[in-house]
Order: structure tokens, then C-alpha cells, then sequence
């Protein structure tokens, strides 16, 4: 009797070190790769260029000198707010891009539906991750311009400023992608009269948009989706997102798409670059 329970004391002591030493090793390996995604974050900090006037969370609710239907009215010639009614065809469009963590992903969803979209890229991140902006025109879809560094240009109010943000941008594409696109999106927005106005003399339409996707408060797929395709309406231009912040999370409109498109296209809109949406060159 004294030898069985000496053996179950020993078989329960070997146990309980092997859990042990088990435990050990996991919490150790968690430790490790905690350490790992925080520098694969500090990493891409230091990479992904910034949004330089910051977030749209803390921009888009300022007050502006012009609102989007204000710009376009005085300006028909060059500020593109919808294509026309007549047709159910729309535009699906994404700022802030190439992302590393988002666009490609975006993409995909796109190329499985086999819809065509309009990406206005950042010039900076552009140059920095070029390989991702050739995989966007590779797959069809159309580039415009969406500044370099994506200030305010409202705020700086300084004619300066824009022409150096666009024309950076500008070349940046070109030779990436052997073009310089006469699509521009401006940061937030955001624009006055003379910004428009030495935009059109550089020969850009200014591309805003009817549906604002919102997505960028990332809201839970299903909300961004439901607010999409309820205010969708033929010739609509949607607004969202494919980069942002360091710390932004664009998972969700990844998924909204899922939804999106295939309610979109069982009501009958058909999807089209924005040029195709509304009769206009793509490149200068």
C-alpha cells in the first residue's frame, strides 16, 4: 500500500512539473510574440507616412469656407460631385492609400466581385510602398491624386502648399505607374475658391462624392454597409477608405464590402471608374 501511494505521488509530481514547465513555456512564448507585434507596429509607425493634418476623425467636423455642393455649383467645369442620373451606374472610390495593411486586402474583395474602383493614393505612401500602387493599375482600376503628405489645405491657405503637394504626387505616380492622373482628391474635402481655381488651371476635375461611407468611425461592417446602400442612387460617387492612421482599422469596411457590392449589384447598379462615370479622361 505504502509503495502505491509513494508511486502516485511520484507520477503526480512529475505531472504537475511537466504542466509547469508547460505553462512556462507557453507564457513565455506569449510574452515573445507580444514583443514582436509591438515592434512590427513601432516598425510601420516609422514607415506609413502620416496623415499630416491629421486624423479625419479630428478634421471633418470643422467648419468650412465652401461645402462640397457649394463647390460644386460655382465651379461645374471642374468639381465632379455624381455622374448622371439617367443610369444605374456608380463609382465606388478610396483615399489614403496604399496601405500595407488594408488596400490589398481591399483589392481582393474587389477582383472576386470583379468590380472596378477609382483609388485616390497619397503620394508619400506611394513612394513608399510602390509595388501595392502598381497592383492597383495592373488590376484596372484608376489612380488620382491625393496630395503628398494630406494636409489641410484650407487651414495652410496657402496656394504654395497645394502646388507643391500635387506636383510631388504627381511625379511620384508617373513613375510608377507612367501617367499623371487629372483626378484630384482634396484631404478632408477641404478647398476654396482659388484652390479650384489653380486646380482647373492645371487642368484637374476635382472628384468629391454624394455617399459618405462614414467608414473611418469604424463602425461595425453592417452600419457602414446599411448607410451605403441606403443613400445609394444612380451616379452616385461613394467615399471610403483603404489606409489611415498608424492605429486606424480599416477591417471593417473590408467586410462592409462583402456586402455592399453584392446588395448593390442584385439592385441592378452596375460599378464604373469614376472617368467612366462621368465621361472624363483619366490622365493628363
Amino acid at each position: 500500500m505504502k509503495a502505491k501511494v509513494l508511486l502516485f505521488l511520484l507520477i503526480a509530481s512529475l505531472l504537475i512539473g511537466s504542466l509547469v514547465v508547460h505553462a512556462n513555456e507557453i507564457s513565455s512564448k506569449d510574452v515573445k510574440e507580444e514583443s514582436q507585434l509591438k515592434q512590427e507596429r513601432k516598425n510601420l509607425q516609422d514607415k506609413l507616412p502620416q496623415l499630416q493634418g491629421g486624423t479625419e476623425k479630428s478634421e471633418r467636423n470643422r467648419q468650412q469656407p465652401l461645402t462640397l455642393y457649394d463647390l460644386q455649383k460655382k465651379y461645374p467645369e471642374t468639381v465632379i460631385l455624381h455622374g448622371p442620373s439617367t443610369a444605374k451606374k456608380i463609382a465606388l472610390t478610396f483615399d489614403d492609400g496604399p496601405d500595407p495593411r488594408f488596400t490589398g486586402q481591399v483589392l481582393d474583395v474587389l477582383k472576386q466581385y470583379n468590380v472596378p474602383a477609382t483609388f485616390f493614393l497619397m503620394g508619400s505612401r506611394a513612394n513608399a510602398y510602390p509595388d501595392i500602387v502598381k497592383r492597383i493599375n495592373k488590376e484596372g482600376h484608376i489612380i488620382g491624386n491625393h496630395s503628398y503628405w494630406h494636409p489641410n489645405l484650407v487651414e495652410e491657405a496657402d496656394i504654395g502648399t497645394l502646388e507643391r503637394e500635387i506636383s510631388q504626387t504627381e511625379e511620384t505616380l508617373n513613375k510608377i505607374i507612367g501617367y499623371r492622373p487629372k483626378l484630384f482628391r482634396p484631404p478632408y474635402g477641404f478647398l476654396y475658391e482659388a484652390l479650384v481655381e489653380y486646380l482647373a488651371k492645371k487642368e484637374f476635375n476635382v472628384i468629391l462624392w454624394t455617399v459618405d461611407s462614414l467608414d473611418w468611425q469604424e463602425d461595425p461592417p453592417e452600419k457602414i454597409a446599411n448607410k451605403v446602400i441606403k443613400e445609394t442612387h444612380p451616379g452616385a460617387i461613394i467615399l471610403m477608405h483603404d489606409g489611415g492612421e498608424w492605429d486606424a482599422d480599416r477591417t471593417n469596411t473590408i467586410e462592409s464590402l462583402r456586402q455592399i457590392i453584392p446588395e448593390l449589384q442584385k439592385e441592378g447598379y452596375e460599378f464604373v471608374t469614376v472617368p467612366q462615370l462621368v465621361n472624363i479622361p483619366y490622365k493628363k
